[in-house]
């Protein structure tokens, strides 16, 4: 008895370091434009449980804390310690920083395929429609604001800071979709990374840019829970569907992820090629050994999610089951 309770502790225990560990994936792939928080969650496996404790946050408090907690610790953790260090990755060698996490990203998608079923012509068409739409934020042209603005926000530039972190937030939950890249759009992205950092550095304007802070957090938070309602509620009644989006979402954001580089004009040399496409490779090897090893430590094999064989069960009525829809 005594030790099946050490197992059950050292079990728990590794779940616990590797929900920090994926969080901190998760908050490193915010700080990289173009790239998504959802799709390392998705192919590191919590995807599913992360939108499901987002939205039931406010009916069950306790529970979804347990499960968030260490996520937002790790990502919080992951993106504090790595900001300044992939900010100046990105500046000196772009190319091969990128293609680390676009492995990452790439090295989990046999096992997310697993989830998404067979295809069929409409699965195949939402997968078609969500990679056109993660393309197509290239095309939006990126708005440029004043340096320093967020230290003189009105009433109205804080209701438009919660607007953004909301729409930030959506970006995030939504695999393939960037959050980071929204911020650019918007002008945002490098005025909050540079307060983020001359806050947490320096310590200037701390009444400001605590203010800052709070009020993109509570546009994100309310983002996040909206956005992850509706992803639990397609995830329970058309997984499969939903998988193949997700799916077109991350592979169609791997364009949004290299063509700032390849359009920014700077010269990339043959050493930076090589070492992209080592970094990928390296990327694509770590992100499928640790899917393979969470799940085996979670005893799951490869297939259908968990919540997709609970759809298959309770929609095999008239609605249509994940099983025998055919979405």
């Amino acid at each position: 008895m005594e030790t099946i309770k050490k197992r059950h502790r050292a079990d728990n225990a590794a779940a616990f370091l590797s929900d920090i560990l994926r969080g901190a994936l998760i908050g490193i792939a915010f700080i990289i434009p173009g790239f998504s928080g959802g799709s390392v969650a998705a192919v590191l496996g919590i995807y599913e449980r992360l939108v499901g404790a987002i939205s039931d946050l406010p009916s069950h408090p306790a529970r979804s804390a347990r499960t968030l907690l260490p996520i937002a610790f790790g990502g919080l953790l992951g993106a504090a310690a790595l900001i300044l260090p992939i900010r100046r990755a990105m500046e000196v060698f772009p190319l091969p920083t990128v293609s680390l996490f676009v492995g990452l990203a790439l090295g989990g998608l046999p096992v997310l395929k697993s989830s998404a079923g067979k295809p069929n012509g409409r699965r195949f068409l939402l997968f078609l429609l969500a990679a056109a739409a993660a393309v197509s934020l290239l095309f939006l042209p990126a708005a440029e604001q004043p340096d320093g603005f967020l230290y003189d926000l009105d009433f109205g530039g804080y209701i438009l800071l919660f607007l953004v972190g909301f729409a930030a937030a959506c970006a995030l939950v939504v695999p393939g979709i960037s959050g980071s890249m929204i911020l650019l759009i918007f002008g945002y992205y490098t005025p909050l990374v540079d307060l983020l950092t001359e806050f947490f550095l320096f310590g200037r304007a701390l009444a400001i840019s605590i203010c800052v802070i709070l009020v993109a957090l509570l546009g994100m938070i309310f983002g996040a829970l909206v956005i992850s309602s509706a992803m639990k509620w397609l995830l329970r009644h058309c997984p499969h569907g939903t998988y193949f989006a997700i799916l077109g979402f991350i592979l169609g954001s791997v364009a949004a992820v290299y063509a700032p580089i390849l359009r920014s004009g700077q010269p990339i040399s043959p050493l930076q090629w090589v070492c992209a496409a080592a970094m990928l490779f390296v990327g694509f090897l770590l992100a499928y050994a640790f899917v393979r090893l969470t799940r085996r430590m979670n005893g799951r094999k490869m297939g259908p999610s968990d919540e997709a064989r609970r759809a298959d069960r309770a929609e095999g009525d008239a609605l249509g089951s994940g099983k025998n829809s055919p979405i």
